[in-house]
């Protein structure tokens, strides 16, 4: 099983400033968004911001096996896309009761920062106000797990109580965070649910080891844990239709627990527009 991948204090810092250049670009996003946008104006001005910050998107191109590149700078998803949604997927203008998924990437002085959040557009329903609660607290508690006495399991376990057993909403199945660094993707896969045997997962049983950069991102569906995709293509949707929220923290494992680099995420508003 490959290791993850352990950073120096020096490689720290320059996460950090990685993962501050999302945040930032998620501040000025959340002061942008309006009904009415489209999604490729939302890109657009996502790439201008990346262009100021001294950074590029390490979402646009991205390629996996079978699927065109990826086409967009952002991963735009709204209602029951839970992910990977591009600029085009959806043409209409965004309206009251949208609740888009924002995910940026960015890589900055040759590392990655990674981290999403979840907006409505004017005030949401009593429900989807739940679901966004339910997925901010679900990663403030999973990320607590995150120290070096405790493996991946304990984040899983920790999630999956609280949103499933606490909220009665449904974890997606099949999607989780993972490690990163100088690549978007590393070692280890982190499922947001606990398996039915540690076959299914064997990076759960892993330690937490400081120095270890992981981004960590529930995704929450209010009527299913299930998926639909179409063939070679991006998004990923709800099997029902349900609405979906999708929160994501870059942070490092430490001796002294864990060190959120995506720091102000949680000051962002809920409702845009």
């Amino acid at each position: 099983m490959p290791r993850s991948s352990i950073v120096t204090e020096a490689d720290a810092e320059l996460a950090y400033a990685a993962a501050q250049c999302v945040v930032e670009t998620h501040r000025r996003l959340a002061a942008f968004l309006r009904r009415g946008q489209t999604l490729a104006e939302i890109d657009r001005f996502v790439a201008r911001t990346l262009e100021d910050l001294r950074c590029r998107s390490c979402f646009l191109h991205y390629r996996v096996p079978k699927t065109p590149p990826f086409p967009s700078h952002a991963c735009l998803s709204v209602n029951d896309c839970i992910v990977h949604g591009t600029a085009g997927y959806l043409t209409r203008p965004l309206a009251d009761g949208d609740l888009l998924k924002v995910d940026v990437g960015v890589v900055h002085r040759g590392w990655i920062g990674d981290a999403a959040w979840t907006y409505s557009f004017g005030p949401p329903t009593d429900e989807v106000r739940r679901l966004m609660a339910c997925g901010r607290e679900s990663i403030r508690r999973g990320v607590a797990q995150l120290r070096p006495d405790n493996t991946y399991l304990d984040w899983a376990r920790t999630v999956q109580s609280y949103v499933e057993g606490e909220c009665g909403f449904h974890l997606v199945r099949g999607l989780g965070g993972h490690g990163y660094g100088r690549r978007l993707h590393e070692p280890p896969f982190v499922s947001n649910v606990v398996p039915g045997s540690p076959f299914e997962w064997p990076d759960g049983a892993e330690p937490c080891r400081p120095g270890t950069l992981v981004a960590v991102e529930p995704m929450i569906a209010v009527g299913t844990g299930r998926t639909r995709q179409a063939r070679h293509e991006w998004p990923i949707f709800t099997a029902d239709g349900s609405m979906s929220v999708h929160y994501e923290h870059d942070v490092l494992i430490t001796e002294a627990g864990p060190r959120v680099l995506t720091e102000g995420l949680e000051a962002l508003p809920d409702e845009v527009g």
